[in-house]
């Protein structure tokens, strides 16, 4: 007996490695089973001039590719590429400090203050004017973020007098004597940034005091223009909390959320809650500087539904508690975007929209943070379409219409903070009047590809479906100028006919497929 266990021990030490593949996996659509519209909105972008970012970076008259207002085309054609629908300005930790009025006139004669969340001097060579000149440009919708911690109220009433009123009132007059007649029209106005931020805000806020302003703010803004027809009434976006985690200390981060919920959703125009998280910034203690696929693909995704879910539900407490049951009231994640540069930043990038897909009941509202970071820069100056902006595009552009309540069974993983994590993350969306489903997936499965059967319980799959795959060798290696040639998604496609078909996403890769289905 001894002798045939040490041979077969022998003989196995010396046959060939066998790989172990996943095993398959399902994905079942139904397009009667709708989650909500999704909302274009959920593709802005955030723009705040930290430090060169805007002025230096975006606006450089000297620049070759500058505009005949100072801001570079490559920016601009990037933003239409890419069909952004809004984007958020001036902040921002930026806005806690800042005085529009210094951004308006002749720029010779514009104050340079200096700025305090950045510490740098500001020109303000770009204010309302030129922002909402750049925000035509780019064919995006503007929307602004107030000061509510040193600004006045009469601050506040009379920056929204100057965007939004006709002429014939003082600040209304200023706007036109400046070169801009008809009103700007800007309909979102978010109250503050951050004001929870006590760590890093040169001036924070307790929620009590928040609301109390905001209340305030959001009252006497609404009053400006209440009287006329052809003014553009103002919807308000409200401030969450954005202290989760910071630098390893944590906070009661639902209770200010529910604090501002449940003291401003029954006020006039008030229709959303910011909340903003970065992605690998700090989840626990433990792993917040953790990037390991587990964690950086798991746990994060994890932690971000559990943020999203825990708002979505104070938001429905607060509609019963408040008798307000059919009050508009929407989460806008202002503030979002991954670090790295490279390919894992990119599966996170697909994990946010997917995120944010599959909450299109809530989800109302998204800010890339920076939107010059859609395009990557070589230290030479060059601008490139890195891997990101192409995933960006390919939701941008592709992914709309309703949310379809998706069902994944595939194998799991461990993180450092959640258990059982599909390997496969998924969201679809259907499109009834171009009859069209698009199936969006991120394979975290760092190792092995995962052959998936893809299933219609309403409807059938027919005619060409349209593939597009990123993926990398390396997913660490940070983007370059030299490689960009490379950074263009594989297309390939498909043959369907049926309620089914079979396909087998790569590791560490993110896929689109768009498919053709009938009811």
């Amino acid at each position: 007996m001894k002798r045939n266990l040490l041979l077969i021990l022998c003989i196995s030490s010396i046959m060939p490695f066998t790989y172990v593949y996943a095993k398959d996996a399902t994905i079942k659509v139904d397009i009667l089973r709708q989650v909500g519209e999704i909302d274009r909105n959920i593709y802005g972008v955030f723009m705040e001039p930290i430090r060169n970012s805007m002025d230096g970076m975006l606006y450089n008259p000297e620049h070759p590719l500058a505009n005949e207002d100072g801001f570079r085309t490559d920016y601009i054609e990037a933003a239409r590429e890419l069909k952004l629908p809004n984007m958020r300005w001036p902040g921002g930790n930026y806005t806690l400090t800042y005085n529009w009025k210094d951004g308006i006139g002749p720029k010779a004669e514009r104050p340079v203050r200096r700025e305090l969340a950045w510490n740098v001097l500001d020109r303000n060579h770009v204010g309302t004017d030129e922002w909402l000149k750049l925000a035509g440009a780019m064919g995006v919708e503007s929307s602004i973020c107030i000061n509510v911690t040193t600004a006045s109220l009469e601050d506040n009433r009379n920056w929204i007098e100057y965007v939004n009123s006709p002429t014939g009132s003082y600040y209304a007059d200023l706007r036109a004597k400046y070169g801009h007649p008809e009103p700007y029209n800007v309909k979102y106005w978010h109250l503050g940034n951050e004001v929870d931020g006590e760590p890093w805000q040169a001036v924070a806020l307790t929620s009590d005091e928040y609301v109390s302003y905001a209340k305030d703010v959001a009252t006497i803004m609404y009053f400006v223009n209440r009287g006329s027809r052809t003014s553009t009434q103002p919807v308000f976006i409200v401030m969450g909390s954005s202290w989760v985690f910071h630098e390893g200390e944590p906070t009661d981060w639902p209770q200010w959320n529910w604090d501002v919920i449940d003291g401003l959703i029954t006020q006039r125009n008030v229709e959303y809650i910011a909340i903003h998280r970065y992605w690998g910034t700090g989840l626990t203690r433990e792993v917040q500087n953790d990037r390991s696929p587990n964690v950086f693909l798991g746990d994060w995704e994890r932690h971000f539904n559990d943020y999203i879910t825990t708002t979505e539900n104070q938001i429905e407490i607060a509609k019963i508690k408040n008798h307000v049951p059919d009050k508009p009231f929407h989460i806008a994640f202002t503030e979002w975007g991954p670090r790295g540069g490279n390919h894992m930043s990119t599966l996170a990038g697909a994990l946010h929209f997917n995120l944010f897909v599959r909450h299109a009941n809530s989800v109302k509202r998204a800010n890339f943070t920076m939107f010059t970071s859609l395009l990557s820069g070589a230290r030479e100056g060059q601008t490139y379409k890195s891997p990101f902006f192409y995933m960006y595009k390919l939701y941008s552009t592709n992914v709309n219409g309703k949310s379809l309540d998706t069902y994944v069974d595939c194998e799991t993983f461990d993180g450092k903070v959640y258990r059982d994590i599909p390997y496969l993350d998924v969201s679809s969306s259907y499109s009834k009047d171009e009859k069209t489903l698009v199936i969006n997936v991120v394979n975290r499965n760092m190792e092995q590809a995962i052959s998936t059967n893809i299933i219609s319980d309403t409807g059938h799959f027919s005619g060409t479906g349209k593939i597009s795959t990123i993926n990398s060798d390396n997913v660490d290696a940070r983007y370059t100028y030299q490689e960009s040639n490379n950074y263009i998604p594989v297309t390939s496609t498909m043959e369907v006919n049926g309620n089914s078909f079979k396909y087998s996403f790569p590791a560490h890769s993110f896929t689109q497929i768009v498919v053709d289905i009938s009811e």
